[in-house]
């Protein structure tokens, strides 16, 4: 029986079509093929990430249309190797928290028929200060609203110091005048602007609304009863390579030191093992999961936001997160990045070809990794979603090859 396509037209949101219409974005599939046994072929370099790559303990997850196609678990939770790591170990992802939080904005914004273009100012007032009231949502989503860092960072544990010193901060650049990776203080304002529209903070919100219903071990905000079943994380043992964000890092005077040093607090790797910080609700850098849960949330929003027939998030909110917003050199990062509403996508060069592939071949695929080597993504074009989650952190801001050659041979398998 072949395959066929059926084009979804996503539902025009009626307070702005301009931006809520993305038509024929998604494809779903009415019938699959036979899935090539991506698990075996997935399983050496798996295998090999712990004999040569030195793996601790890790997962790997894929979902397509509905159902988990891979699932490998190895290694161990702590490096005593006393607890062996199992398909449901979950582990701190850090900014693969921001996924799940853009995911609860998008939604928020949607059913209460905000468009992205409206300004931050519309439900937050106090944001206008600081000659902000022309930032929007989609500059707050896209990392271009100047915020990376405030003048006088609070402590990271007092919300309330953070979302004052954002609404007096003038941005420190233009907003929309380009874009910078705002690492911490991003998850500040997304949090705020969903407890402005719905009345719940960001953590609760998506435990209501996105992990309940779709059965997914990842928190933001871990309940304390749950501490044990977190892996402990543990810092990189290899120096960072000599590059321009490491040499801008190393700057006390960068954008780039200041963005990672705000708010203050929870620096080290140790820090973020703490059952404070594990139980606090931290939407760009605190979010606790599974790789199977990742994989399964990125293969929904991949599906134009349904799972087995339960629409999750509205198809043209789930379709933002696969429509880039920005591109370019970014101010923190220093390098080329690209982002959708929320998420990172891979930037393409002037020929529109992708200048690095962390997503895999598809221009549409969208997702988000974590410091150390966490990644998650989903692809449209596939309907799939992927994960990596670990506990042996590797230098750098992206992911590395424990998860990129996984990825390169999924799609070589799926062609």
């Amino acid at each position: 029986m072949p395959a066929f396509a059926l084009a979804v037209r996503t539902r025009v949101h009626k307070s702005h079509p301009s931006y809520w219409d993305l038509s024929g974005l998604f494809c779903f599939c009415s019938y699959s093929p036979p899935v090539p046994d991506l698990q075996s072929a997935l399983t050496p370099i798996f295998q090999e990430n712990f004999a040569a790559r030195g793996e601790l303990g890790a997962s790997v997850s894929v979902w397509r249309h509905g159902e988990e196609i891979v699932s490998l678990a190895g290694g161990f939770r702590h490096r005593p190797h006393s607890q062996p790591w199992d398909a449901g170990t979950m582990a701190l992802v850090y900014s693969g928290t921001k996924g799940p939080s853009a995911a609860c904005l998008l939604k928020s914004l949607w059913d209460a028929g905000i468009p992205l273009d409206a300004p931050v100012a519309s439900v937050w007032p106090r944001f206008a200060l600081g000659g902000k009231e022309a930032v929007t949502f989609a500059d707050a989503l896209a990392h271009r609203s100047g915020l990376p860092a405030v003048d006088d960072p609070p402590d990271v544990f007092n919300y309330q110091g953070v979302i004052r010193a954002l609404e007096k901060q003038v941005p420190l650049w233009t907003p929309g005048d380009g874009h910078g990776y705002h690492p911490r203080t991003c998850g500040y304002l997304w949090d705020e602007i969903v407890r402005r529209i719905t009345g719940q903070p960001l953590g609760l919100y998506w435990r209501q609304h996105f992990a309940m219903p779709l059965g997914l071990d990842f928190w933001i905000g871990l309940p304390p009863e749950r501490l044990r079943d977190v892996a402990e994380l543990y810092a990189s043992r290899i120096p960072p390579p000599d590059d321009a964000f490491v040499r801008a890092f190393a700057d006390t005077t960068s954008i780039t030191h200041r963005a990672f040093s705000c708010p203050t607090g929870l620096f080290s790797v140790s820090s973020m093992n703490t059952a404070a910080a594990r139980i606090s609700s931290f939407p760009a850098f605190g979010g606790v999961g599974s790789a199977s849960a990742v994989a399964k949330f990125y293969a929904t929003l991949a599906c134009g936001g349904a799972h087995q027939g339960l629409q999750i998030i509205a198809p043209g909110a789930a379709a933002a997160m696969a429509m880039p917003l920005t591109s370019g050199f970014d101010r923190v990062l220093r390098m080329e990045t690209a982002f959708s509403a929320g998420v990172m996508q891979d930037p393409l060069n002037f020929a529109c070809e992708k200048i690095r592939s962390t997503f895999g071949p598809s221009p549409r695929a969208f997702g988000q990794p974590g410091a150390g080597g966490s990644v998650g993504f989903g692809d449209p074009d596939l309907g799939l979603g992927f994960a990596y989650i670990m506990n042996q952190m590797e230098p750098g801001v992206l992911p590395n090859p424990k998860s990129t050659l996984l990825i390169r041979r999924m799609y070589e398998v799926l062609g």
